[in-house]
C-alpha cells in the first residue's frame, strides 16, 4: 500500500481557522467584520484547495 493521501482539503479548514482567529481581532469593532473574516478565510481555503488539486491531478 503505497498510496499518497490528498491533503488539499485541509486548506479549507485552515482557512476557516485563520479567518476565525483574524475575526476575533475585529469582533470588538463590528460583528459583520468578524463574519466577513471567516468568509474570507473560507474563500482563500477554497482557492488554495482548487490550486492544490489541480497540481496533484497534473502529477498523476
Amino acid at each position: 500500500m503505497n498510496t499518497k493521501e490528498d491533503k488539499s482539503n485541509w486548506a479549507i479548514g485552515g482557512g476557516i481557522l485563520a479567518g476565525l482567529g483574524t475575526g476575533f481581532f475585529f469582533l470588538e469593532q463590528s460583528a459583520l467584520m468578524f463574519v466577513g473574516a471567516i468568509l474570507l478565510g473560507l474563500g482563500v481555503g477554497l482557492i488554495i484547495t482548487s490550486i492544490l488539486s489541480g497540481v496533484n491531478n497534473r502529477k498523476a
